[in-house]
């Protein structure tokens, strides 16, 4: 008998069947990359992974997409987006995500019409229905599909499921624009971005698996997975840390002690502010 994750993954697979084509909204990410895989084995090149090539998406990321889709021979696009031009994204307040996202879906559905495709999908799951992501109302306005959410899948079991199927994207750390480093009401800009990435691309060196860095104007604050944590409080690497951020430009350089949490800048946010949990399968 068929387990639950295999369940809702032949649930998945019969509602890529019924879309017929679709353009798949593909970071390079567990839930992105599953989705553009299991689309990829239902439609063929009926469906189309397609990449934002934004400053907001680390470039280590983009080779990541880049060598996921080679290896299983799906069919790749970019997109430009133009978040960065629009005044409301770069003021930076909680509805950030969502003029990111409507962006990329106004990119995705003009790349459906050049390619004569009209479904777009993303790669929301049933884990992400309690958080603060004013990107899903984006989704709803412009109809964009979530057939992850739709056949009930968990991000544990995407886990699996992608395990399974030999996608080196199972156990990749959770991931997301680089903007979401830059706390509320401080302007996102390029440069800010670049600094952030480096930063991160120094922890990486450093041996690094989980960590995020949060941008405070001359402060850096860095998250590390809360496992890696006795690592980065030893001494001497706390000194290598604060070598390389200062090398960035950053004046000082703090751990947080509360370790990686996901989405941890939204707890500055009043709860007033915190009105789009996951409006996409309202009726």
């Amino acid at each position: 008998m068929a387990d639950v994750a295999t369940t809702k993954q032949d649930r998945l697979f019969a509602l890529l069947s019924e879309l017929g084509e679709a353009i798949v909204a593909f970071s390079g990410g567990t839930d992105s990359a599953y989705l553009a895989w299991a689309a990829h084995r239902v439609l063929g090149d009926k469906a189309v992974a397609v990449t934002a090539d934004s400053a907001s998406i680390p470039t280590s990321h983009k080779r990541d997409a880049e060598d996921f889709v080679r290896r299983f021979g799906i069919r790749h696009h970019y997109v430009d987006t133009h978040e960065f031009e629009n005044p409301d994204y770069v003021r930076n307040d909680s509805n950030r995500c969502f003029h990111c996202k409507d962006e990329l879906f106004t990119r995705l559905a003009d790349e459906g019409k050049r390619l004569g495709v009209s479904t777009i999908v993303y790669g929301v799951n049933q884990d992400d229905t309690g958080d603060f992501r004013p990107g899903h109302r984006a989704a709803r306005e412009h109809s964009v599909r979530a057939p992850l959410l739709e056949a009930g899948l968990t991000k544990a079991e995407i886990r699996e499921l992608s395990r399974r199927e030999g996608l080196p994207t199972w156990d990749r750390p959770a991931a997301a624009c680089l903007s979401s480093r830059i706390p509320y009401g401080t302007a996102v800009t390029p440069e800010r971005i670049r600094k952030i990435e480096a930063g991160e691309e120094a922890l990486k060196a450093l041996g690094f698996r989980v960590y995020r860095v949060r941008y405070h104007d001359e402060l850096a604050r860095i998250e590390i997975g809360r496992e890696e944590l006795p690592r980065a409080l030893d001494p001497a690497m706390a000194a290598r840390l604060v070598e390389a951020f200062k090398t960035l430009g950053f004046k000082y350089v703090t751990l947080d002690l509360e370790g990686y949490r996901q989405g941890s800048l939204n707890e500055a946010l009043p709860a007033s502010a915190k009105s789009d949990f996951f409006p996409i399968l309202a009726s």
